[in-house]
Protein backbone atom coordinates (compact mmCIF):
# COMPACT_ATOMS: atom_id res chain seq x y z
CA UNK A 1 0.00 0.00 0.00
CA UNK A 2 2.87 2.36 0.74
CA UNK A 3 4.16 2.03 -2.85
CA UNK A 4 0.70 2.84 -4.18
CA UNK A 5 0.59 6.01 -2.10
CA UNK A 6 4.06 7.03 -3.31
CA UNK A 7 2.95 6.54 -6.90
CA UNK A 8 -0.08 8.77 -6.34
CA UNK A 9 2.20 11.54 -5.08
CA UNK A 10 4.35 11.42 -8.18
CA UNK A 11 1.46 12.24 -10.50
CA UNK A 12 -0.49 14.69 -8.31
CA UNK A 13 0.16 18.41 -8.57
CA UNK A 14 -1.68 21.72 -8.54
CA UNK A 15 -3.01 22.88 -11.94
CA UNK A 16 -1.01 26.11 -11.74
CA UNK A 17 2.10 24.37 -10.43
CA UNK A 18 2.23 26.67 -7.40
CA UNK A 19 2.34 24.03 -4.69
CA UNK A 20 5.73 22.59 -3.71
CA UNK A 21 6.11 18.86 -4.34
CA UNK A 22 5.37 16.51 -1.46
CA UNK A 23 8.61 15.02 -0.14
CA UNK A 24 8.47 11.50 1.29
CA UNK A 25 11.07 10.09 3.67
CA UNK A 26 12.32 6.93 1.89
CA UNK A 27 13.12 5.32 5.25
CA UNK A 28 9.55 5.48 6.55
CA UNK A 29 6.20 4.09 5.40
CA UNK A 30 3.75 6.83 4.33
CA UNK A 31 0.14 6.22 5.33
CA UNK A 32 -1.52 9.61 4.63
CA UNK A 33 -0.45 12.07 1.96
CA UNK A 34 -2.16 15.46 1.69
CA UNK A 35 -1.04 17.14 -1.51
CA UNK A 36 -1.92 20.81 -2.23
CA UNK A 37 -5.37 20.28 -0.70
CA UNK A 38 -8.08 22.90 -1.20
CA UNK A 39 -11.56 22.50 0.33
CA UNK A 40 -14.27 25.02 -0.55
CA UNK A 41 -17.73 25.17 1.01
CA UNK A 42 -20.54 26.80 -0.96
CA UNK A 43 -23.08 28.53 1.29
CA UNK A 44 -26.33 29.53 -0.36
CA UNK A 45 -28.38 32.38 1.03
CA UNK A 46 -25.37 34.30 2.32
CA UNK A 47 -26.12 37.92 2.97
CA UNK A 48 -29.91 37.52 3.16
CA UNK A 49 -32.28 36.80 6.00
CA UNK A 50 -33.07 33.12 6.11
CA UNK A 51 -36.53 32.98 7.63
CA UNK A 52 -39.48 31.22 6.00
CA UNK A 53 -41.45 34.43 5.37
CA UNK A 54 -38.68 35.95 3.26
CA UNK A 55 -38.27 32.71 1.33
CA UNK A 56 -42.02 32.66 0.57
CA UNK A 57 -41.98 36.27 -0.60
CA UNK A 58 -39.10 35.52 -2.99
CA UNK A 59 -41.13 32.66 -4.48
CA UNK A 60 -44.26 34.83 -4.86
CA UNK A 61 -42.27 37.63 -6.49
CA UNK A 62 -40.32 35.11 -8.61
CA UNK A 63 -37.07 36.42 -7.24
CA UNK A 64 -33.87 34.48 -7.61
CA UNK A 65 -32.55 32.68 -4.57
CA UNK A 66 -30.05 34.58 -2.41
CA UNK A 67 -26.45 34.81 -3.51
CA UNK A 68 -23.96 32.05 -3.02
CA UNK A 69 -20.85 32.56 -0.89
CA UNK A 70 -17.71 30.45 -1.11
CA UNK A 71 -15.78 29.64 2.05
CA UNK A 72 -12.20 28.55 1.34
CA UNK A 73 -11.77 26.27 4.38
CA UNK A 74 -8.47 24.56 3.42
CA UNK A 75 -5.95 26.50 1.34
CA UNK A 76 -3.18 24.53 -0.34
CA UNK A 77 -2.23 22.23 2.53
CA UNK A 78 0.47 19.58 2.01
CA UNK A 79 2.08 17.07 4.39
CA UNK A 80 2.86 13.38 4.82
CA UNK A 81 1.98 11.25 7.86
CA UNK A 82 3.81 7.99 8.40
CA UNK A 83 2.93 4.68 9.97
CA UNK A 84 3.29 5.00 13.73
CA UNK A 85 2.66 8.76 13.84
CA UNK A 86 0.33 10.34 16.37
CA UNK A 87 -0.37 13.73 14.81
CA UNK A 88 -1.93 16.53 16.82
CA UNK A 89 -3.86 19.22 14.95
CA UNK A 90 -4.12 22.57 16.73
CA UNK A 91 -5.50 25.99 15.89
CA UNK A 92 -8.19 28.47 16.90
CA UNK A 93 -11.90 27.87 16.29
CA UNK A 94 -12.72 27.98 12.59
CA UNK A 95 -9.13 27.42 11.49
CA UNK A 96 -9.96 24.29 9.46
CA UNK A 97 -9.01 21.47 11.84
CA UNK A 98 -12.25 19.50 11.62
CA UNK A 99 -12.50 20.13 7.89
CA UNK A 100 -9.04 18.64 7.43
CA UNK A 101 -10.01 15.46 9.30
CA UNK A 102 -13.22 15.12 7.29
CA UNK A 103 -11.23 15.46 4.07
CA UNK A 104 -8.77 12.76 5.17
CA UNK A 105 -11.75 10.55 6.04
CA UNK A 106 -13.08 11.00 2.49
CA UNK A 107 -16.19 12.91 3.59
CA UNK A 108 -15.36 16.13 1.71
CA UNK A 109 -14.29 16.23 -1.96
CA UNK A 110 -11.20 18.32 -2.76
CA UNK A 111 -11.66 21.39 -4.92
CA UNK A 112 -8.02 21.01 -5.88
CA UNK A 113 -5.19 18.67 -4.93
CA UNK A 114 -5.83 15.38 -3.21
CA UNK A 115 -5.68 13.12 -0.17
CA UNK A 116 -4.18 9.64 -0.46
CA UNK A 117 -4.35 7.02 2.29
CA UNK A 118 -2.89 3.54 2.63
CA UNK A 119 -5.87 1.85 4.24
CA UNK A 120 -9.27 2.91 5.52
CA UNK A 121 -9.57 6.07 7.64
CA UNK A 122 -12.05 6.07 10.54
CA UNK A 123 -13.38 9.36 11.95
CA UNK A 124 -14.37 9.55 15.61
CA UNK A 125 -16.00 12.87 16.46
CA UNK A 126 -17.56 14.30 19.57
CA UNK A 127 -20.95 13.61 17.99
CA UNK A 128 -20.12 10.10 16.84
CA UNK A 129 -23.30 8.22 16.05
CA UNK A 130 -24.48 6.49 19.20
CA UNK A 131 -28.23 6.07 19.60
CA UNK A 132 -29.63 7.87 22.63
CA UNK A 133 -32.67 5.64 22.97
CA UNK A 134 -30.60 2.45 23.09
CA UNK A 135 -28.64 1.18 26.06
CA UNK A 136 -24.89 1.40 26.29
CA UNK A 137 -24.79 -2.37 25.79
CA UNK A 138 -26.69 -2.21 22.50
CA UNK A 139 -24.58 0.71 21.31
CA UNK A 140 -21.41 -1.29 21.94
CA UNK A 141 -22.73 -4.21 19.90
CA UNK A 142 -23.98 -2.05 17.03
CA UNK A 143 -20.88 0.14 17.02
CA UNK A 144 -18.51 -2.82 16.84
CA UNK A 145 -20.58 -4.52 14.14
CA UNK A 146 -20.57 -1.28 12.14
CA UNK A 147 -16.75 -1.29 12.24
CA UNK A 148 -16.76 -4.72 10.59
CA UNK A 149 -16.24 -6.93 13.62
CA UNK A 150 -17.96 -10.32 13.68
CA UNK A 151 -20.43 -11.38 16.41
CA UNK A 152 -17.87 -13.61 18.14
CA UNK A 153 -15.28 -10.81 18.09
CA UNK A 154 -17.81 -8.36 19.52
CA UNK A 155 -18.62 -10.80 22.32
CA UNK A 156 -14.93 -11.26 23.09
CA UNK A 157 -14.30 -7.49 23.19
CA UNK A 158 -17.46 -6.48 25.10
CA UNK A 159 -16.10 -6.63 28.67
CA UNK A 160 -12.92 -4.84 27.60
CA UNK A 161 -14.94 -1.97 26.10
CA UNK A 162 -17.09 -1.59 29.22
CA UNK A 163 -14.04 -1.62 31.49
CA UNK A 164 -12.15 0.88 29.34
CA UNK A 165 -15.14 3.26 29.27
CA UNK A 166 -15.21 3.18 33.09
CA UNK A 167 -18.99 2.99 33.28
CA UNK A 168 -20.30 2.42 36.79
CA UNK A 169 -22.43 -0.58 37.69
CA UNK A 170 -25.81 -0.49 36.04
CA UNK A 171 -25.11 2.35 33.61
CA UNK A 172 -24.34 0.00 30.74
CA UNK A 173 -27.98 -1.13 30.88
CA UNK A 174 -29.37 2.42 30.79
CA UNK A 175 -30.23 4.31 27.58
CA UNK A 176 -27.54 6.69 26.34
CA UNK A 177 -29.72 9.74 27.06
CA UNK A 178 -29.11 9.06 30.77
CA UNK A 179 -25.33 9.41 30.31
CA UNK A 180 -23.33 12.53 31.10
CA UNK A 181 -21.24 14.05 28.28
CA UNK A 182 -18.11 12.54 29.83
CA UNK A 183 -19.63 9.06 29.99
CA UNK A 184 -20.75 9.29 26.36
CA UNK A 185 -17.31 10.49 25.28
CA UNK A 186 -15.58 7.63 27.07
CA UNK A 187 -17.90 5.05 25.55
CA UNK A 188 -17.43 6.44 22.02
CA UNK A 189 -13.66 6.22 22.31
CA UNK A 190 -13.80 2.77 23.95
CA UNK A 191 -15.88 1.44 21.05
CA UNK A 192 -13.58 2.97 18.43
CA UNK A 193 -10.48 1.62 20.21
CA UNK A 194 -11.86 -1.95 20.27
CA UNK A 195 -10.56 -2.42 16.74
CA UNK A 196 -7.26 -1.56 15.10
CA UNK A 197 -7.55 1.14 12.44
CA UNK A 198 -5.35 1.98 9.50
CA UNK A 199 -5.91 5.69 10.22
CA UNK A 200 -7.87 6.81 13.29
CA UNK A 201 -9.08 10.43 13.23
CA UNK A 202 -10.21 11.79 16.61
CA UNK A 203 -12.01 15.14 16.54
CA UNK A 204 -12.50 16.52 20.07
CA UNK A 205 -13.87 13.15 21.18
CA UNK A 206 -11.66 13.18 24.29
CA UNK A 207 -12.55 16.74 25.29
CA UNK A 208 -14.82 15.74 28.18
CA UNK A 209 -12.59 13.02 29.61
CA UNK A 210 -10.94 13.44 33.01
CA UNK A 211 -7.22 13.10 33.75
CA UNK A 212 -7.48 9.38 34.47
CA UNK A 213 -9.26 8.72 31.19
CA UNK A 214 -6.71 10.81 29.27
CA UNK A 215 -3.94 8.60 30.66
CA UNK A 216 -5.82 5.49 29.56
CA UNK A 217 -6.47 7.09 26.17
CA UNK A 218 -2.77 7.85 25.70
CA UNK A 219 -1.86 4.24 26.42
CA UNK A 220 -4.52 3.04 23.97
CA UNK A 221 -3.38 5.48 21.27
CA UNK A 222 0.20 4.24 21.72
CA UNK A 223 -1.11 0.69 21.32
CA UNK A 224 -3.08 1.59 18.19
CA UNK A 225 -0.01 3.25 16.67
CA UNK A 226 2.01 0.06 17.15
CA UNK A 227 -0.73 -2.25 15.88
CA UNK A 228 -1.89 -0.28 12.85
CA UNK A 229 -1.14 3.00 11.14
CA UNK A 230 -1.49 6.58 12.26
CA UNK A 231 -3.65 8.57 14.67
CA UNK A 232 -4.76 12.19 14.16
CA UNK A 233 -6.01 14.07 17.22
CA UNK A 234 -7.82 17.43 17.20
CA UNK A 235 -8.00 18.86 20.72
CA UNK A 236 -8.06 22.27 22.36
CA UNK A 237 -6.37 20.88 25.48
CA UNK A 238 -2.71 21.35 24.66
CA UNK A 239 -1.65 19.12 27.54
CA UNK A 240 -3.46 16.23 25.81
CA UNK A 241 -1.62 17.03 22.58
CA UNK A 242 1.72 17.06 24.42
CA UNK A 243 0.98 13.74 26.14
CA UNK A 244 -0.36 11.80 23.17
CA UNK A 245 1.33 13.12 20.01
CA UNK A 246 4.83 12.86 18.59
CA UNK A 247 4.11 15.50 15.95
CA UNK A 248 1.82 18.53 15.57
CA UNK A 249 0.24 20.45 12.69
CA UNK A 250 -0.64 24.08 13.44
CA UNK A 251 -3.49 25.21 11.20
CA UNK A 252 -4.72 28.79 10.80
CA UNK A 253 -7.31 30.10 8.32
CA UNK A 254 -7.04 26.87 6.36
CA UNK A 255 -3.26 27.06 5.96
CA UNK A 256 -0.51 24.97 7.50
CA UNK A 257 1.47 27.38 9.66
CA UNK A 258 3.89 24.87 11.17
CA UNK A 259 4.58 21.13 11.07
CA UNK A 260 7.09 19.61 13.45
CA UNK A 261 7.80 17.91 16.76
CA UNK A 262 5.20 18.41 19.46
CA UNK A 263 6.96 20.69 21.93
CA UNK A 264 8.39 22.99 19.26
CA UNK A 265 5.06 23.56 17.52
CA UNK A 266 2.96 23.82 20.68
CA UNK A 267 5.41 26.27 22.27
CA UNK A 268 5.34 28.42 19.12
CA UNK A 269 1.51 28.32 19.08
CA UNK A 270 1.28 29.34 22.75
CA UNK A 271 3.73 32.20 22.22
CA UNK A 272 1.85 33.46 19.18
CA UNK A 273 -1.68 33.15 20.53
CA UNK A 274 -1.21 33.47 24.28
CA UNK A 275 -3.31 30.34 24.86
Amino acid sequence: MADAVKEKVKVSSAPDGSAPPVVIDPNREPIVVVDDLHIIYRVYGAGGKGNANNALMRIVRRQNRPSMKEVHAIRGMSFVAYKGDAVGVIGTNGSGKSTLLKAIAGLLPPQQGGVYTAGQPSLLGVNAALMNDLTGERNIVLGCLAMGMGPDEVKAKYDEVVKFAGLKDGFIQLPMRAYSSGMGSRLRFAIAAAKSHDVLLIDEALATGDAKFRRKSKAKIDELRKEAGAVFLVAHQLDSIREMCNRVLWVDEGRLVMDGDTDTVVDAYVEATGK
